[in-house]
């Protein structure tokens, strides 16, 4: 197959490297202008290939060019092996060929995106691909821990039942473990320190593009939708101490940079790409449109802010201009983490209207009321789609109670503090200050009076997220109390921490859920236009004024329907909600 190999950098010399076995043939790339090279070559597919820069080696100055460090492809769409971290990729003059993964040379896919399935509304299904799969019982040993996984009748059952409309898989493309953790003996699981943009990691996706299209199209006929969670803020490249694997070594513009040259850090993380920079726009439009074609229906950005900075957050980026205009991904759904470290980095309710975003404001505020210390008005604001954040009848919240960072459901009504100690920060590290309750003691328990509460809360705020106007987002486990042991930043744990007990659910739980669920789709709640005709009373049955709502404990909430009226019933005392119609569904059992 003839191919044309591009690469936007700086360097004085570019090789493209072809690999057959250990054998390595270089091939000198020709450059156009000041910064773009390329070359043509008929190459089998499957091809083993990477690229070497020359340069000036000048970090004090952002110039990192060693011809011994083995660079990535930045558009590399599958990888012979995951990454694999080492001081050495670190050190100038040591060659990495030895521990740099190769990409494979693929066909790019050429079918234009299927029609969006996921519809806002719907219920979001938040998964890690390997906790989620690495103990399920009716899934193949061999096939545990895989992408493939999600394809299998078991899975794809557990899916249907719950109603989800979408997962969301966090980071599929291929990562590498920040430095502090191989001495610690922990590797991440969680994938968000990502290289290239559109590499898929072997582990997880040991078939490559194919695996990627087929489970995709197994969960769209089961009518499940797929959201990938993407991360274009910042690389497994890190600070300036960290390992040269693909941009650094060739493309010193591909990282945001004060003036004088010191990279900037707004993602936390020592380093923060330059999206603002066109050919780096162009590398995520180009990822975006392949997973598109892949079938996926929509994008979570993760710290999404950062794809508008230059430096600062601009609500009119070129990027969300390129990308409403994009043939092949306006129709796909965009949905924001709205917020980064850096200047103004938070910016929920800031995104485009086409957009959804994660919406923190509702995960605290239904929290706090349902611990005992927050208002009945506010808990009605975010029930109610949250209009004080979003303009519009549609709203674009996605309304969560927990997410893979921080407590779980179940943790954040066992715990009232984090114990991370396992993840070798002296505890030190993840949120410090969640909304948590441990409704009398901390951690497990075997008090079945501090059991019941828990289980009477877990039930309440689960019935609240199923009744507020918006996207619902759950995350895997949630359903059926998972919990991670009071670790609320597990993202050094793959283990028996992040990975899913089948066999320990909560099954009355689930099949509470899965009534909500049911609930929900059957009614105008999953609507993002339902409030219209909403009438607010007090527990009493009073139309509610500003006096009753400065001191309630609760509201009703009715919502006419064309044969029936729809009721929800948010009772604090009684610990208890109420959805109501045809037919009645208490959050106490």
């Amino acid at each position: 197959m003839q191919h044309t190999f591009h690469l936007h950098s700086t360097a004085e010399q570019i090789d493209l490297c072809l690999f057959t076995g250990k054998q390595e043939t270089r091939h000198p790339l020709t450059r156009t202008g000041e910064a773009t090279w390329s070359i043509t070559l008929d190459l089998p597919e499957g091809q083993r290939y990477a690229y070497r820069a020359h340069g000036p080696y000048d970090p004090a100055n952002n110039q990192w060019f060693d011809p011994a460090k083995l660079l990535v492809d930045p558009r590399a769409r599958e990888l012979d092996a995951p990454f694999t971290y080492s001081p050495r990729l670190s050190t100038y003059g040591e060659d990495t060929a030895d521990i740099v993964p190769r990409a494979i040379l693929t066909p790019p896919l050429t079918t234009p995106p299927p029609p969006r399935l996921f519809q806002p509304g719907g219920l979001i299904y938040e998964l890690n691909v390997r906790g989620f799969t690495m103990r399920h019982p009716d899934v193949p040993p061999e096939q545990r821990g895989t992408l493939a996984a999600l394809a299998h009748p078991a899975i794809i059952a557990h899916l249907q039942k719950l109603g989800v409309a979408a997962v969301e898989l966090m980071p599929i493309t291929a990562w590498i473990d920040e430095r502090h953790l191989p001495p610690l003996g922990l590797t991440n699981a969680w994938g968000y320190n990502p290289v290239v943009p559109m590499a898929l990691d072997p582990r997880l996706v040991p078939g490559g593009v194919a695996e990627l299209v087929a489970t995709v199209a197994a969960l769209r006929d089961a009518e499940i939708g797929t959201i990938l969670d993407l991360v274009f803020n910042h690389t497994g490249e890190s600070d300036i101490h960290g390992p040269t694997l693909s941009f650094r070594g060739y493309d010193p513009q591909a990282y945001a940079t004060t003036p004088d040259g010191t990279l900037i850090n707004d993602t936390g993380t020592g380093n923060t790409l330059a999206t603002a920079r066109p050919h780096i726009r162009a590398l995520i439009l180009d990822t975006l449109r392949h997973f598109a074609r892949a079938g996926v229906d929509g994008f979570r950005f993760d710290l999404a802010p950062i794809l508008a900075r230059d430096p600062g957050f601009d609500p009119q980026a070129p990027l969300f201009t390129d990308l409403a205009a994009d043939p092949h991904l306006a129709s796909r759904l965009m949905i924001a983490e709205p917020w980064d470290i850096g200047p103004g980095g938070y910016q929920l309710g800031q995104f485009p209207d086409t957009w959804l975003e994660w919406n923190d404001r509702y995960r605290d505020d239904v929290r706090r009321f349902w611990r005992g210390d927050g208002a009945a008005g506010m808990l009605a604001t975010r029930v109610a789609g949250s209009s004080d954040l979003f303009s519009g009848a549609a709203t674009r919240s996605v309304n969560f109670l927990a997410a893979h960072d921080g407590f779980t459901l179940a943790d954040t009504l066992a715990h009232a503090h984090r114990h991370n100690h396992a993840n070798g920060e002296r505890n030190r590290d993840g949120h410090a200050d969640e909304i948590a309750w441990n409704h009398g003691t901390e951690g497990a328990t075997d008090d079945p009076a501090i059991r019941a509460s828990r289980d009477a809360s877990a039930r309440a705020l689960l019935a609240t997220l199923f009744a507020s106007k918006g996207t619902p987002m759950l995350t895997a486990g949630d359903e059926f109390s998972r919990s991670q042991h009071g670790n609320n930043n597990a993202y050094a744990q793959d283990n028996a921490t992040t990975w899913i007990d089948w066999t320990a659910r909560d099954t009355d739980l689930e099949a509470f859920v899965i009534a909500l669920s049911a609930f929900r789709r059957g009614t105008p709640l999953a609507d993002p236009a339902w409030l219209a005709a909403a009438d607010w009373r007090d527990l009493s049955d009073r139309p509610m004024t500003p006096e009753r709502w400065a001191d309630a404990q609760g509201f009703v909430l009715r919502l006419p329907m064309a044969t029936e009226t729809l009721v929800l019933r948010i009772d604090r005392p009684n610990a208890r909600v109420t959805l109501s119609r045809a037919t009645l569904l208490e959050s106490r059992p």
